[in-house]
């Protein structure tokens, strides 16, 4: 097991609660525009897996 550098700089938590609400934000955007979106004829249940740019299915993401 690899020690870990206890000098090692640790993120700051404001900022780290910061970038984590921003990408609350985004997410809802994106999920605001894809709700009225048109829907693919006889396409997938559910959200549209290519949302977030990348193909999702089943929560894991590939950019093919």
């Amino acid at each position: 097991m690899a020690k870990t550098d206890p000098n090692a700089k640790r993120p700051d938590p404001k900022i780290a609660k910061q970038a984590l609400e921003e990408a609350k934000a985004r997410r809802a955007q994106i999920d605001k525009v894809s709700e009225t979106a048109p829907r693919e004829i006889n396409g997938k249940d559910g959200p549209d897996p290519a949302r977030y740019g990348d193909w999702e299915n089943k929560g894991i993401a590939s950019d093919f």
